[in-house]
């Protein structure tokens, strides 16, 4: 992000909160955001959050789900400058602790009974159904602008995959359907002195919250669907509900929800690629990683 429309983003924010300039110290930055922890004259604090499209609606989603009960950081004020959005956010400080599985489980329930918002995108049946058709599409794409031209096998298993979808699919719909934050990870699930609250709500949705649940334990480690069936037997019993053990698309609910996960990331992974990162340089990463996504897919879906 240029230097002055960062300064020019925080200086709006700065001015609709009444604050004055602050130290600044960066936590976490990347190519399309980043986070700041301000200390200001007072010796008070706050979190700059600052990201551009797709991010660029998270603090409608996090006043949304605060509407809605689910634990999350105050917006203190938001702005837009040049596609880029800039939050102010409470400062949540120091966790006491790493979040683990028992808290996952609970924050789940949680997220998952909220009330829907018809603001957030859908993926329904149809959506998850057409998600390799669409990694196919940015294939495409891609292909046109000369890049992933070793990618044949790619396309082969998302030919396989598009060909089983309509009945792997099946039972999208069935509970716990509702807020997806689509990032649920432990890193994600801040826990405080005065309780917890979800982070990282810019590519939430609504959808199958057994995406939430697969993706909990991240995407790096060996797959493991006992793990996240015990996983989902420790959501239902923390109070979700038992359709999340449910069979669906003919597979049981852990490697439904797991072989999906990794197909709605390996969509993802593509259309970075082709559109908000676009960048040749990273393509050997990118591939790498849908390789092996897909690869978990067409095992976890039985294709």
């Amino acid at each position: 992000m240029d230097t002055t429309l960062n300064t020019d983003l925080l200086g709006n924010l700065l001015t609709i909160t009444g604050r004055c300039a602050a130290k600044r110290e960066e936590v976490r930055v990347w190519s399309m955001s980043g986070v700041e922890r301000l200390t200001f004259t007072d010796g008070t604090t706050a979190v700059f959050k600052y990201a551009k499209s797709p991010f660029e609606s998270e603090d409608q989603t996090l006043r949304l789900a605060d509407n809605r009960g689910v634990p999350v950081p105050a917006v203190h004020a938001s702005a837009v400058v040049d596609g880029w959005l800039g939050m102010l956010l409470e400062d949540l400080g120091v966790a006491v602790r790493e979040a683990d599985d028992l808290d996952g489980a609970a924050a789940g329930v949680v997220l998952h009974r909220a009330r829907t918002a018809a603001a957030l995108p859908i993926v329904d049946r149809e959506r998850l159904r057409n998600l390799p058709s669409r990694a196919l599409e940015h294939l495409s794409r891609l292909r046109k602008a000369e890049r992933w031209q070793d990618a044949d096998d790619v396309e082969d298993a998302l030919d396989r995959i598009a060909q089983a979808a309509e009945a792997r699919s099946a039972g999208a719909t069935v509970a716990p359907f509702g807020w997806v934050h689509s990032e649920f990870h432990p890193t994600n699930l801040h826990i405080g002195r005065h309780g917890w609250r979800l982070l990282d709500f810019a590519r939430a949705f609504t959808g199958p919250g057994l995406l939430d649940l697969a993706s909990w334990h991240g995407t790096l480690d060996t797959l493991d669907p006992v793990r996240i069936r015990v996983f989902l037997d420790t959501y239902v019993t923390e109070g979700g509900t038992p359709d999340a053990l449910s069979e669906r698309g003919g597979l049981p609910a852990e490697k439904w929800a797991l072989g999906w996960h990794r197909m709605w990331a390996v969509e993802w992974f593509m259309e970075q690629s082709v559109r908000w990162i676009n960048d040749p340089a990273t393509d050997p990463a990118y591939i790498n990683a849908v390789r092996r996504h897909l690869t978990e897919v067409l095992h976890l879906l039985e294709v």
